[in-house]
């Protein structure tokens, strides 16, 4: 067989494995949540036995999360943030994030949250490109990171842009190795390494960077195009877990390199009619992988969703039908 015959037949193929359909997760619960006036959350995480979530509009807390008749109570833990470090981005995008922080009255922006098996919590703010580490009896510290860092993933496109940071977050239970997501144009991995004073780069600090743009699923209503973009990261089994929110799917990456090994999508649940709110892009703020399933929370950013519902939303999704890591 010729190879010009060959070329024609993959250009005319290529396009029908490109659009192949992926596997919807199944929706096991939906819980609104109360006890967040301020809502806007933007990370979730499940520490020991334990909901955690975040807001992105709160500097001085996280939350506990109970469910009781249908419902998640939000309780709140108090902690004391010291003043972050320096997070060597440039002005321009410090100065547009100081202004927003005061229309908003607060600094931190916290985008997320993770935890490791010793009971510490580790909050992500895009503001400053920083970590907070949470310790079980609840004091706070900055990490130590290595300025290298934001110089190399500035180098690779990533955090160029004011509001399109550092947006997820990641660690292994032993809490030696960190994940870290940028967000969009460009959207990218970058991981840390624990070191006796500091966290460092192993080699370099960028597992890989992307552009370009996702279509969002049909049942959106809106084919709007708009930078791909990460929202969250997991960590299960020692594979990484991203969240997609416009494109309203969950991959599994290794964890190494970034590269993508499988997708699932919770589209057709997400977008049902009375879910749907006025907005041409994706929600999911927060992911935790476990199991037996996952954990994503809305950020609905005070809209009211087709079917009247105002509060945030916590989805549980049942695992995939072959597990988390079916090939």
């Amino acid at each position: 067989m010729k190879a010009s015959f060959l070329l024609a037949l993959l250009l005319v193929v290529s396009p029908l494995w490109a659009a192949a359909p992926i596997e919807e997760l199944k929706l096991s619960a939906e819980y609104p949540v109360e006890g967040v006036a301020e809502g806007n959350l933007s990370g979730i995480a499940l520490c020991g036995k334990e909901l955690l979530v975040v807001s992105d509009r709160l500097d001085d807390r996280l939350f506990h999360l109970t469910a009781v008749d249908g419902v998640m109570h939000a309780e709140a833990e108090l902690f004391a943030a010291p003043p972050p470090p320096e997070s060597g981005l440039p002005w321009g995008v410090r100065a547009r994030t100081w202004a927003m922080s005061m229309m908003r009255g607060n600094e931190l922006d916290f985008e997320g949250i993770t935890c490791d098996a010793a009971g510490n919590r580790y909050l992500v703010s895009e503001a400053h490109a920083a970590v907070l580490q949470v310790n079980a009896m609840g004091s706070a510290e900055w990490l130590r990171i290595s300025a290298s860092l934001v110089r190399q993933a500035r180098a690779s496109g990533m955090l160029l842009h004011f509001n399109a940071l550092l947006e997820g977050i990641a660690i292994d239970p032993a809490g030696e190795r960190l994940w870290l997501a940028a967000e969009r144009e460009r959207r990218g991995l970058m991981v840390l390494h624990k070191k006796p004073s500091t966290w460092a780069c192993a080699g370099g600090c960028v597992l890989f960077s992307e552009a370009g743009e996702d279509i969002p699923p049909p049942d959106l209503g809106r084919a709007v195009p708009m930078p791909k973009d990460f929202s969250d990261l997991a960590v299960h089994k020692g594979k990484l877990f991203t969240l997609e929110r416009h494109a309203h799917r969950i991959c599994r990456r290794d964890p190494a390199k970034g590269s993508v090994e499988r997708c699932w999508s919770f589209a057709a649940e997400a977008l049902t009619p009375p879910r749907r709110y006025e907005a041409d892009w994706g929600l999911a703020e927060g992911l935790w992988v476990d199991a037996d399933g996952a954990w994503i929370v809305l950020d609905n950013g005070g809209m009211t969703r087709a079917d009247g519902e105002q509060r945030p939303i916590v989805w549980r999704f049942a695992k995939p039908a072959g597990g988390w890591d079916a090939p």
